[in-house]
């Protein structure tokens, strides 16, 4: 069956409409960007067919537009469309913390580090400095380190958070393994950073760690 031939309720432009993006499965989302399917096929199965390829979603999304033309069913001008939605997304979410709103929802700074650390090759430590009333005053990767770390300062953390005038920071580093699980380590360093900035009277909101799926809270955690 054609997807037109579908039940209204199960078609995934129609379901979007009804129930909102967040009820769409991954080849659903992705099929709306094919808009149809490869010949003998549906976009949602040809979706279907290039996740079971080339996922799960984030892997066949960081593919950059050069091999994603070379996906069947995808294209120049489906890798282009799908790229600028990722961009759009990305800038969405930056502009929103950006533009000086107090930053209420701290699930929303998660997602913030995790589009700007997922997928690197190497762990990188950043941090989010935000004003006396959560306002974000600026962001800096401040630590590289290879696959397996980056070595992180509390005092440079700290030097960084008074040059900004930052009342309170919140930090996040990336697992290029892709396992977001805190190690052991990771909870050392937080201790050490909490401690760092409450030296110079700033406050640690927040440690997230970024590899696949949801970021970790270590706030979360109950770990701060």
């Amino acid at each position: 069956m054609r997807i037109h031939e579908w039940p209204s309720a199960e078609r995934p432009r129609e379901k979007l409409l009804a129930r909102g993006a967040g009820a769409l499965s991954d080849a659903e989302l992705l099929a709306i960007f094919l808009g149809s399917g490869l010949r003998g096929q549906d976009a949602v199965g040809t979706a279907r067919a290039l996740l079971g390829a080339h996922g799960p979603l984030r892997e066949l999304l960081e593919q950059p537009p050069a091999q994603l033309m070379r996906m069947r069913g995808i294209g120049a001008a489906r890798a282009c469309a799908l790229k600028a939605a990722l961009e759009l997304a990305a800038r969405s979410l930056r502009a929103e913390l950006e533009r000086g709103a107090a930053l209420s929802d701290p699930g929303s700074a998660g997602l913030y580090f995790a589009q700007r650390l997922r997928g690197l090759q190497h762990e990188v430590f950043a941090a989010m400095f935000l004003d006396a009333r959560h306002r974000v005053i600026g962001f800096e990767e401040l630590f590289h380190g290879t696959v397996d770390g980056a070595e992180v300062h509390p005092r440079e953390v700290a030097r960084r958070a008074l040059q900004r005038n930052a009342a309170a920071v919140i930090v996040g580093h990336n697992h290029p393994s892709g396992n977001a699980e805190p190690s052991q380590a990771d909870r050392q360093v937080t201790l050490r950073l909490r401690h760092a900035l409450s030296l110079v009277d700033v406050r640690l909101l927040d440690h997230f760690v970024v590899g696949d799926g949801r970021p970790v809270s270590m706030a979360e955690r109950g770990w701060m």
